[in-house]
């Protein structure tokens, strides 16, 4: 059974980075893709970014374009997602989340495990 974890999340200012990590325990995925949702407080969660089993591919969310970037680490088994130039807006928990399936996902419907969220606050 995979088990990710993430870690890197904290409070910075607004213009500033964070660069969140997903590590997966208890088996690869390298074969899987991979994606990073989050959840603001009183709204629901929402799909961020999404790469696919070999990193070649990715998207994102209209919101954070330009400014977000995902890669992953098949050696390390780990997924990445640098945020730069962040906004009071993306103040939420950022979740990873793994699919069997190799292309990318864009519902969190589609996603077979996640981890239990890391907590970003972007203060104006």
């Amino acid at each position: 059974q995979v088990q990710l974890l993430e870690s890197g999340g904290g409070l910075v200012q607004a213009g500033g980075s964070l660069r969140l990590s997903c590590a997966a325990s208890g088996g690869t995925i390298s074969n899987y893709a991979m994606g990073w949702f989050r959840q603001a407080p009183g709204k629901e969660r929402e799909f961020v970014t999404t790469i696919d089993w070999s990193g070649t591919s990715t998207y994102y969310a209209n919101s954070v374009k330009g400014r977000f970037t995902i890669s992953r680490d098949h050696v390390k088994n780990t997924v990445y997602l640098q945020m730069n130039m962040l906004k009071p807006e993306d103040t939420a928990v950022y979740y990873c989340a793994g699919s069997k399936g190799s292309a990318m996902r864009y519902y969190s419907a589609a996603y077979d495990y996640w981890g239990q969220g890391t907590q970003v606050t972007v203060s104006s």
